[in-house]
């Protein structure tokens, strides 16, 4: 989906996640403490044991909190690695919020009254624990401010002086914020299948929705996996698909299992999934409406307060459609309406009574994303574009929102 920008300045260009490790998120806690990254950093890495208190109070201190790095792993799947490595149910585990899969990331999670002898010697490449500490609460989604990101971007052409001055000048058009898409990752990163299956899931379109998210296949995934995916799109034949599918693709693996075994239960196949990823689907949809919402403001010119808007902080907000949705009234409600009506779907449309876990009640959220402490870090020849240059940047977004989205209006490519 081609997202109009927002902003007047010169497109930067260059290249993200060039390198797993150009992108570092660290999850800022409610009180304002930055998880930050402290093992998986360093070279060459030695594996460290967790150090665990001792619980002051086994009784009303069930929980123990402690800060996850990942490299390049999806959260989900760090979560299972980590309670089958521990003994322990992946219920046992919370968490506050997903972080991208390709990155290096740092976040607190909790796990009630794990085996402390086997979390202590918890080690796993691409995964590392520390800062251990008991406490009464389980760390729920939502248990965040937001999130730090020091991101470099490659690949740019020009001198330095001139990177300088776009940046700067990206820097000072900040202060009216940009526009708040969701971004690639709420899509599928690579395939940006997310919000495609999960419309045809609320449509009770099962089949085509599991097929959909089988066979759809991606430039940008490794060959052998979109090799799979295509024949599995021709044949149909399960039993085949579990030989050639990577072993990477955990979750579609899971479902073809199922299929071998249950070649027409497609819901069955879905349950597969972990119940936080089948949640993304419809969530993914929404998004998707909100982004076609936020895409005609911007073209339309209408992203401050206007007469009708719901303003939150006074920021406008625009609908995640569901079956309580608050629609706007006057222009806003109008465009609103007619993306609605182009997608052919209503606020019912979010019932589902066939999969009742697919359905949602709906909600708003704000247009404008306030980008906050942006600073250009340093640049420097890029070693692996010769002839180009590479810039290191940081600045952190409150909790949902995505680093992508605003540094897409400052590289101005797709």
């Amino acid at each position: 989906m081609n997202l109009p920008y927002f902003t007047k300045t010169t497109p930067l260009g260059g290249e993200l996640k060039r390198r797993i490790e150009d992108f570092v998120v660290e999850e800022i806690l409610e009180d304002g403490t930055v998880c930050e990254i402290e093992q998986l950093n360093q070279t060459p890495l030695n594996k460290i044991a967790l150090a665990i208190p001792t619980n002051p109070n086994p009784i009303k201190f069930d929980q123990l909190h402690v800060r996850m790095e990942k490299f390049n792993i999806e959260t989900t799947f760090a979560i299972r690695t980590l309670s089958r490595g521990t003994g322990g149910s992946v219920k046992r585990i919370g968490y506050a919020g997903l972080k991208d899969k390709r990155a290096l990331t740092c976040q607190r999670i909790s796990l009630w009254r794990p085996d402390v002898a086997k979390l202590s010697k918890f080690f796993v490449k691409g995964l590392a624990l520390h800062h251990a500490q008991w406490s009464d609460k389980r760390v729920d989604l939502g248990m965040l401010r937001g999130n730090k990101f020091t991101i470099i971007i490659r690949n740019i052409n020009g001198n330095e002086d001139e990177i300088r001055e776009k940046i700067q000048s990206f820097t000072h058009n900040l202060i009216n914020g940009v526009p708040n898409y969701f971004g690639e990752q709420r899509f599928g990163g690579y395939r940006e299948i997310t919000h495609v299956v999960g419309k045809l899931l609320l449509e009770n379109k099962i089949e085509e929705a599991v097929m959909e998210y089988l066979c759809k296949e991606s430039k940008g995934e490794q060959d052998d996996l979109r090799e799979a995916r295509k024949h599995l799109r021709e044949t149909r034949d399960y039993a085949n698909a579990l030989k050639t599918f990577p072993d990477s693709a955990h979750f579609e693996i899971a479902m073809l299992n199922h299929l071998v075994k249950n070649p027409h239960d497609f819901a069955g196949a879905f349950q597969r999934l972990p119940q936080q990823t089948r949640y993304l689907f419809t969530h993914a949809y929404q998004s998707h409406v909100f982004n076609l919402i936020v895409s005609e403001r911007v073209k339309r010119k209408l992203m401050y307060p206007m007469e009708g808007d719901v303003l939150e902080n006074g920021i406008p907000t625009a609908i995640l459609p569901g079956i309580r949705t608050t629609m706007a009234k006057g222009i806003p409600g109008e465009i609103e309406q007619d993306v609605l009506n182009k997608e052919k779907i209503s606020p019912q449309f979010f019932a589902n009574p066939n999969m009742g876990e697919l359905a949602s009640w709906g909600a708003r959220k704000t247009i404008l994303l306030n980008v906050h402490g942006f600073q250009l870090i340093n640049m420097f020849a890029d070693e692996f574009n010769e002839g180009k240059n590479a810039a290191k940047v940081t600045f952190w977004l409150d909790k949902g929102n995505y680093a992508t989205v605003a540094l897409r209006e400052l590289l101005k490519n797709e």
